[in-house]
């Protein structure tokens, strides 16, 4: 990763983080006070927010509406990277779950149900999914049309024929026989479809064309897809302090993956073979997706 792009991801992150601190996710959209009785499940929420993570997510949102080249109000688009972020941090809530993935380490602090109980987890994620649409309704820049784009783009990916359904079919899979398209399915659900999500809602805040959306979801699709291949390599090579989660859990539940599949050469090759398609999807971007590109190159690169 180059100096410059790590100083834009910084910048994303820092101005993502101020976002979260000053628009607490069980605070009320009206301004009034919260009754007391619900301050404890804003803490609870406040815990997954601020346990830092890459905000990969949300950086996407930023780096697509950049890439339209269209001057942006800062509102609009912070609504959008904030709503895809809650999202994002609601389903890792979820996922730690023991009825799911049963993880006790989360960013490299004890997993939201550890660190209260199951009952807080289930309600604090989804708290956090429902604030994300508030979030996008409540933006004061993008116009009706606008919003009503993002919320159909975020839902779905959110939904059954997106996290949820990827996250069904995985459940159902450990010990199975799964074949490399079926895995390729699952994962375009689980991991793919919100990341693409993040680059539409960029590209819908930055008024992007029809053929510039596309190329985005193309792009979107692809990288998606390339930052699970790497999430499998590391579950094999990295270590639970580096990845900030457990490591070889998926090996140790039998779960398939691309590097059962493809073995770890196989699958780096995966991962280097579905950057280079997604990058060849920026072409009509010129300049103005470059911290796009580079953020690429940063998810098959990266080592958590």
């Amino acid at each position: 990763m180059t100096a410059a792009v790590a100083a834009y991801i910084q910048q994303c992150q820092t101005r993502l983080n101020r976002l979260l601190e000053h628009q607490p996710a069980m605070g009320r959209s009206d301004g009034a006070a919260v009754p007391d009785a619900l301050l404890g499940l804003g803490e609870a929420s406040h815990y997954s927010l601020a346990n830092g993570g890459k905000r990969v997510r949300p950086v996407l949102v930023y780096a697509a509406a950049e890439a339209t080249g269209n001057p942006l109000p800062n509102s609009g688009l912070d609504h959008a990277a904030l709503a895809v972020e809650l999202v994002h941090t609601y389903s890792l809530i979820h996922d730690d779950l023991p009825a799911l993935d049963d993880d006790d380490l989360r960013r490299g602090k004890p997993s939201q149900h550890r660190a209260y109980d199951d009952a807080t987890a289930i309600l604090v994620g989804d708290g956090l999914q429902a604030r994300a649409f508030e979030r996008l309704t409540a933006a004061p820049d993008p116009d009706p049309g606008q919003i009503v784009a993002m919320v159909t783009s975020l839902a779905g990916a959110a939904g059954p024929r997106g996290m949820v359904g990827g996250q069904f079919i995985d459940i159902r899979a450990i010990d199975s026989d799964m074949d490399l398209p079926r895995l390729v399915a699952m994962h375009s659900l689980k991991t793919g479809a919100l990341i693409r999500a993040s680059l539409v809602l960029g590209g819908v805040a930055g008024r992007a064309s029809d053929s510039q959306l596309a190329a985005l979801d193309d792009f979107g699709r692809h990288i998606g897809l390339a930052f699970q291949v790497v999430d499998d390599i590391l579950d094999v090579e990295g270590d639970s302090a580096t990845l900030g989660k457990t490591g070889g859990k998926d090996s140790a539940a039998n779960k398939p993956t691309y590097v059962r599949l493809l073995g770890l050469d196989g699958a780096r090759k995966e991962a280097r073979r579905l950057l280079g398609e997604g990058l060849d999807s920026l072409g009509e971007f010129g300049d103005a997706a470059r911290h796009l590109r580079e953020l690429a190159r940063y998810i098959v690169e990266r080592d958590r």
